[in-house]
């Protein structure tokens, strides 16, 4: 059902359809914003799904009341994001699905860029936007995200210009905060891991894209706006790196693993650093993340099996694509990130170049 309080499309792209969701934890102040920038689009999105994760703030009842057109779904508990997605993807009947923060104002033809990339490539499933910050619209947020070859994921683009990246152009991960992917897709790769709760879910859902055969689009057309400020919560690293460890312990067959634990080290050296050096009052967060993956390892080699058996694509074509390099200015300014870039990327350069030359599966 089209939602009454959309504008009629102007755009022409296709028949095909799309579900919006927006999966929302505690965010009131910020819905109302996003959803009638939503409503402004010149491609009406066929149906508006809000997913509260049991919020206390009021959040379902807010939307229900100001939005009539927009179905809300209560989760009875907060499960994470991935949770949120699947259940809002469960009752959606769109061609693309298409997720977005709640802390995000859209401009009119942001889903038209989306839905358009996706029609032009057929080989993508996934589409991510451009994303800029809202307290300065001149730089940019993420224009999808970058991921190291030993899986940690930084924005890609964070503070560049917001005209730097100015073309369709493939990437290595899609951003949480705005992106669409085929339905079909994600049936086909079971949609999202809810078990990462929060962080790294999106790199997650990506790789498992790309390894059906797939490619993920950065659509510099489809712009949006996000309410970010980078933060470090107590539990931040411990879901990172829970959640790094088990994206690569999935996607990544046995003898690639072990090429790459001589690098795997090296990110552990780069990732205690940082906790010692930013996150110091949240030091078991390490541990944590080793005694987790420890302690489900059966679950890991499962779940590890589900995602092999629809593999289409090498380890090497996947590494291939990947950076060597660590945006080390992301997390810290200065002489630490000069001194960090000098020492950690000469030697990742190195250990990358020697796994692409033995990795040839």
């Amino acid at each position: 059902m089209l939602v009454e309080q959309a504008r009629s499309s102007t755009a022409t792209i296709s028949t095909a359809t799309a579900s919006l969701i927006v999966v929302t934890y505690n965010a009131r102040s910020h819905l109302g914003r996003c959803l009638r920038s939503i409503l402004s689009q010149n491609l009406c999105p066929n149906e508006i799904i809000v997913v509260d994760n049991a919020s206390s703030d009021g959040s379902a009842d807010f939307v229900e009341q100001a939005f009539p057109g927009v179905k809300v779904i209560r989760n009875g508990d907060n499960r994470g994001f991935g949770h949120g997605a699947d259940v809002g993807a469960a009752s959606a009947h769109g061609d693309y699905l298409v997720f977005l923060n709640p802390d995000t104002v859209v401009e009119p033809d942001w889903l038209a860029g989306l839905v358009a990339a996706l029609e032009a490539n057929p080989e993508a499933g996934l589409a991510t936007s451009r994303i800029l910050l809202l307290a300065r619209p001149d730089r940019v947020n993420a224009c999808g995200t970058e991921v190291h070859y030993t899986g940690l994921t930084l924005c890609r683009g964070t503070g560049a210009e917001r005209d730097r990246f100015s073309e369709v152009e493939e990437v290595d991960a899609v951003s949480g905060a705005a992106f669409a992917i085929r339905k079909t897709i994600f049936d086909e790769i079971d949609g999202f891991d809810e078990r990462f709760f929060l962080y790294v879910e999106d790199t997650d859902l990506s790789w498992r894209v790309r390894l059906a055969g797939h490619t993920c689009l950065h659509v510099p057309a489809s712009v949006v706006y996000h309410d970010y400020t980078l933060q470090f919560g107590a539990l931040k690293t411990y879901l990172e790196e829970r959640n790094r460890y088990l994206m690569l312990l999935k996607s990544l067959r046995w003898p690639t693993l072990l090429v790459l634990v001589p690098s795997l080290l090296l990110a552990e050296v780069v990732t205690w650093g940082f906790v010692l050096l930013r996150d110091r009052q949240h030091v078991l967060n390490k541990p944590r993340a080793y005694l987790w993956v420890a302690l489900h390892w059966r679950q890991i080699v499962a779940s590890r099996r589900h995602t092999q058996a629809r593999r289409r694509v090498r380890d090497r074509d996947l590494l291939a694509r990947c950076a060597h390099r660590i945006s080390f200015e992301q997390v810290g300014a200065g002489g630490l990130a000069t001194l960090a870039h000098r020492v950690f990327d000469p030697l990742f350069l190195v250990l990358r170049s020697v796994t692409l030359a033995l990795v040839r599966w």
